[in-house]
């Protein structure tokens, strides 16, 4: 869906005949000024669809940043300020809030992530686990939390794992046979020890380990020649992803960053 689009059935999910509250002022042509403040430590997520989103209320409305996506910005600081219409501005605040406060929360939550593996060079990695129509936007968050997109989508990329190897009979057989239609690297989701091996002999690009033990990683690892990049995921929390990344993995993959980030708090506060 493109941005714009999105944007607009927003905007009309929040106000589908109108702002009833707002239109009832009689404001006219009254100019406001409000700041965009940060509640809480944050990373900056999500500049680009808040002003969208505020423009498409009323496109004389300037924004300003003080910082930009993926910095770092501590409780209390003021992120931007914006000047226009004030009756725009009231109408567009709580959409352009909740597109900026979801997409920081994404990057700030993928941040605590890749600080805890940083000394170890091991990526961390985002899923297919995204909020329907937000996956740009939330895999954009990622990125401006120093985290790596995994496949955009099933098209991109091939990721052979458990229900498609139940589905063809055998971890051998679903390489074999996905390998002889396409000419894309291969990863594959290994969940025992053995089908770690059948991967290996099959000399896939990459193997996912998928709820190991940290004791059947370690086990797991031993098998893989360097020639193969490994990924590990499931249950990975910012408690555990620090001993995972300094087992030797290329890779961690973290559902978590998109699916249960915590929404990053902002104020839009008016001055009046």
């Amino acid at each position: 869906m493109l941005l714009n689009e999105m944007i607009k059935l927003a905007l009309q999910e929040d106000m589908p005949t109108g702002d009833v509250t707002t239109d009832s002022l009689g404001l006219g042509s009254r100019e406001g000024r409000a700041r965009l403040v940060a509640k809480e430590d944050l990373v900056l997520s999500g500049k680009e669809v808040f002003a969208a989103t505020l423009k498409m209320v009323d496109s004389s409305i300037q924004c300003k940043w003080q910082y930009d996506e993926g910095n770092f910005i501590w409780a209390k600081q003021t992120v931007a300020t914006m000047t226009g219409p004030l009756q725009a501005l009231l109408k567009a605040e709580r959409t352009a809030l909740n597109f900026l406060g979801r997409l920081s929360g994404i990057a700030t939550l993928t941040k605590c992530f890749v600080q805890k593996v940083e000394h170890t060079g091991c990526k961390i990695l985002d899923t297919r686990k995204t909020t329907p129509l937000f996956r740009d936007l939330e895999k954009q968050a990622v990125r401006h939390g120093g985290g790596h997109n995994h496949r955009l989508n099933l098209s991109e990329g091939v990721l052979i794992k458990d229900n498609h190897i139940r589905a063809i009979g055998g971890i051998q057989f679903a390489i074999r046979k996905v390998r002889s239609k396409t000419n894309l690297p291969l990863e594959v989701e290994c969940e025992t020890l053995e089908q770690v091996k059948v991967a290996v002999a099959e000399k896939v690009s990459w193997i996912l380990l998928d709820n190991f033990s940290e004791n059947d990683l370690k086990t797991a690892l031993s098998h893989i020649p360097s020639s193969i990049q490994t990924e590990a995921s499931g249950n990975m929390s910012l408690d555990r992803v620090k001993q995972v990344a300094e087992m030797g993995v290329n890779a961690i993959s973290v559902g978590a960053l998109t699916h249960s980030a915590p929404t990053a708090d902002f104020s839009l506060e008016f001055d009046l």
